[in-house]
């Protein structure tokens, strides 16, 4: 296990994650400027604050972890340079290596003035986690960000884009450590084996294969969706003992679609002549295809970054998800019997309605049948019924209300498998006045 060598990657984006974030903060640059000379003493006294985001805690063995720290860096004026790259070998210390948790653990700490910025970390192309940054204060900050990495166990990226001048003199100052705790000793074989009984196929995929963008010497290995014609993705070929796939999808919303949710049609901003407002209507729906093929649909949590609406609600409690944003897990072992041919395939991204920009990458987790060279599979049954959406509104110059609906449903049934189903129905309701 020592012998083994992997890349990580750091990517931390330099560009504000709010287009309209501009206009915003040189008001709020103009007021402190005029107060800094009579306030420079007091911040010198004023120890930095912790920022944190509410989150359910990860569930611990009570074994002691082996500490193995990856990386420690600062952030400095990195825009359109490399990202960060360390030499990861898992760690040859630890006393044991059958390990029932791994957790990845980002510190960082941050003085000065500074945007708030998107940042993943990946170790050869398959991404572990996409966070966004804190917004300092000049007192300083620090914060912290816990992410169960245990899936990656057949595994185990970092670039963060940065920019520093006279006004923004935030430098972002970070360390990565991952934590290994060893398996707690069980008394028999079916509590050892309790957890692989639960989900039947067994704890952690044997192989995952990355489904991103190759490495690039001045940007993030996301890719990028900038409109809702923009189609991205990758070819890939997967072994033919498979007996379970999962894709699991990370997936951020950017400058003019980072509050899509709150964005208004299109014909109220033509009434209006608001020619810099982001429009396409409040919904949005992230498709996954195969050779084409519709396979699985994602509506993403509405994530509010660090910098998004008001600064100020999120000091010292950041807004949920945005320390450690989701990944959606696409369950397409029913697909395998077109997958197992030993031929490449083409898994692919768009979204529905999208705006400048989205990042979205994703990670394919597999399980092999240990004892079988092929595997055979034969998908039975396929049932893609097309995204129903329709919408309302009435309004009067600037002032008015919406009404969005949509629903989904996708399902497909495996010879031995069972029928997968996704559903997805909702109502969304605006207001502008």
């Amino acid at each position: 296990m020592a012998s083994t060598f992997h890349l990580l990657f750091l990517f931390l984006r330099l560009l504000p994650l709010s287009a309209t974030a501009n206009l915003h903060k040189s008001k709020i640059l103009l007021i402190s400027s005029l107060l800094s000379s009579t306030t420079t003493s007091h911040l010198n006294d004023t120890p930095p604050t912790t920022y944190f985001e509410v989150t359910k805690p990860i569930r611990l063995p009570k074994t002691q972890p082996c500490v193995h720290p990856i990386l420690h860096h600062d952030f400095g004026y990195t825009y359109g340079k490399p990202p960060v790259l360390a030499n990861y070998t898992p760690p040859c210390h630890c006393p044991s290596h059958d390990f029932s948790k791994i957790v990845l653990e980002w510190n960082a700490t941050c003085k000065g003035r500074q945007f708030d910025r998107i940042f993943g970390i990946w170790i050869d192309g398959v991404e572990l986690l996409r966070s966004c940054t804190a917004e300092p204060r000049a007192t300083g900050i620090v914060w912290s960000v816990k992410n169960d990495i245990t899936r990656y166990y057949s595994l185990l990226a970092v670039y963060l884009g940065n920019f520093v001048d006279r006004t923004y003199t935030g430098v972002y100052h970070v360390d990565i450590i991952v934590y290994y705790y060893p398996a707690e000793k069980k008394f028999n074989d079916f509590e050892s084996n309790l957890e692989n009984l639960a989900s039947g196929y067994g704890s952690w995929a044997d192989l995952i294969l990355p489904i991103s963008r190759n490495f690039r010497l001045n940007d993030g290995l996301w890719f990028e969706i900038e409109n809702s014609t923009d189609t991205e993705g990758k070819e890939i070929k997967i072994p033919q003992n498979v007996f379970r796939a999962v894709l699991e999808v990370y997936v951020s919303f950017h400058e003019s679609d980072e509050f899509w949710y709150g964005n208004p049609p299109n014909d109220y901003l033509l009434a209006n002549n608001l020619t810099d407002t982001a429009g396409n209507e409040p919904f949005r729906e992230l498709v996954v295809t195969l050779d084409g093929n519709v396979i699985g649909a994602i509506w993403s949590f509405t994530v509010v970054y660090t910098g998004g609406i008001g600064t100020l609600l999120w000091r010292p409690i950041s807004g949920i998800g945005s320390f450690d944003l989701p990944s959606y897990d696409i369950e397409i072992t029913p697909f395998l019997g077109n997958m197992l041919d030993g031929k490449t395939h083409t898994l692919q991204f768009h979204v529905t309605n999208a705006l400048n920009v989205w990042y979205i990458d994703a990670n394919l987790h597999l399980w092999l049948d240990g004892k079988n060279t092929y595997t055979e599979g034969k998908l039975l049954q396929h049932l893609v019924i097309p995204l129903g959406i329709s919408y309302s509104s009435d309004f009067k110059g600037l002032n008015g209300t919406f009404l969005t609906k949509a629903n989904r449903s996708i399902s497909s049934t495996e010879a031995q498998d069972p029928v997968l189903v996704l559903g997805l129905a909702a109502d969304g309701y605006l207001h502008l006045s």
